[in-house]
């Protein structure tokens, strides 16, 4: 079944098949599955979401997104009612989401179709689960600032300059519309620069080394994988 629910696994070398059933395996058992809003949980489902987020495992030593418990799928997006301070003021209004994690909420939210569509098509730069593990890989730190656990503070200072000066650049770009291969959401923050930058890494990959060489040996450095080469 993952064969064809997630075309990226075929790409794999054999070794790294093995590997990655291994990791869905562990986040299978390890990681509560519920669906929501009428959608009947099934193997199809555990299987697509798992073998995307698996992809993220790869090569690494890793405790299996250890703040993540339950992965709550909806059918498609889905209203959240927010609340936020704006200027000091108070307001709630309807978000209208395709999914969601937080630090401490220990879930993570996904619309079942757009997970699968990003399964299909492994290579439009877009992928709702590799984001949202992205954001838990983030969290593992204790913190939400887009930097991930790093094996030394060379690599934290490595990283720091490469991002704040790709997250600048993309702030530039989507300011005056220009187009961008990293989807401009990535300007919102860190963390949201972190994600769009894993999901281009993942589905873009030789475009990204073309264009954003040094953002890409970063992401090459951290998984440990060199899908452009």
């Amino acid at each position: 079944m993952i064969e064809t629910r997630v075309p990226a696994f075929a790409r794999l070398t054999p070794d790294d098949q093995q590997e990655l059933l291994g990791h869905v395996r562990v986040l299978l058992e390890e990681k509560h599955f519920e669906g929501a809003a009428g959608l009947l949980m099934r193997d199809e489902i555990r299987l697509t979401i798992a073998a995307q987020a698996a992809m993220l495992l790869l090569h690494r030593e890793t405790d299996y997104f250890p703040r993540l418990t339950s992965i709550i799928v909806y059918p498609t997006g889905y209203v959240a009612n927010d609340a936020r301070a704006e200027g000091g003021i108070w307001t709630e209004g309807d978000d209208h989401l395709l999914g969601h994690t937080q630090r401490d909420l220990r879930a993570m939210v996904l619309a079942w179709d757009e997970a699968k569509a990003g399964a299909a098509d492994p290579d439009d730069g877009h992928n709702l689960v590799l984001h949202e593990f992205a954001h838990q890989l983030d969290f593992e730190d204790g913190s939400t600032d887009g930097t991930p656990v790093l094996d030394s503070g060379a690599e934290v200072r490595a990283w720091a300059r490469v991002f704040e000066e790709e997250l600048e650049t993309l702030r530039r770009a989507a300011d005056a519309g220009e187009p961008t291969l990293l989807d401009p959401y990535g300007a919102e923050d860190p963390a949201e620069f972190f994600a769009v930058a894993t999901e281009t890494f993942f589905e873009r990959a030789a475009e990204l080394r073309h264009q954003h060489p040094l953002l890409y040996d970063e992401l090459r450095r951290f998984y440990r994988q060199d899908p452009a080469g």
